[in-house]
């Protein structure tokens, strides 16, 4: 088998990381998401440059390029693959995929999912329920608060039957 390889970062770093607008609205994003850190909310980013600059190709190949048939078979893939993930909807074109922003890559975080079904009360909350293994996607359960849920996964997401957090809150509570 030998060794594995070295991990590479998932991540960029800002060009001008000490910019007070920039550093404001980077805390901002962490404390209304529950982010760990901003390695969390800089892998987002790279995932969000990433999805532009392939529209951008995309885009790009498609003004140049006479055979057409490969340009929009690429392009039909990359749109299926963002409604997949609930990142845009059927009548989204290449050009509304250039205008997401960092909320929506955010929005689609299991964490975030947690939160907006009103399973925990804040988002810190729900990234301890994840860790611990409370939460199930499916029959899945996902110890990772950063995971990407697809758009067909959402309804599944639920607290585990046998969680011990599952018999607190089906417990009655006592009259005092």
């Amino acid at each position: 088998m030998g060794d594995p390889k070295k991990p590479r970062k998932q991540y960029s770093t800002p060009r001008h990381p000490w910019r007070s607008e920039q550093l404001s609205r980077e805390l901002y994003l962490i404390g209304i998401y529950g982010l760990r850190n901003k390695h969390e909310l800089q892998r987002s980013q790279t995932q969000l440059s990433k999805i532009r600059q392939r529209a951008r190709i995309i885009l790009g190949t498609k003004a140049t390029h006479t055979s057409t048939a490969q340009v929009q078979k690429e392009e039909a893939e990359f749109l299926t693959h963002l409604m997949r993930i609930g990142l845009i909807h059927e009548a989204t074109t290449i050009d509304d995929v250039l205008g997401l922003s960092i909320e929506e890559i955010l929005d689609r975080r299991l964490q975030t999912i947690v939160v907006k079904k009103e399973i925990s009360s804040s988002p810190h909350q729900a990234r301890q329920m994840i860790i611990h293994g409370h939460i199930a996607i499916g029959d899945r359960v996902s110890t990772i608060p950063g995971i990407t849920v697809e758009s067909k996964d959402e309804g599944k997401v639920r607290i585990r039957e046998d969680s011990p957090m599952m018999k607190q809150i089906s417990a009655p509570k006592s009259a005092e």
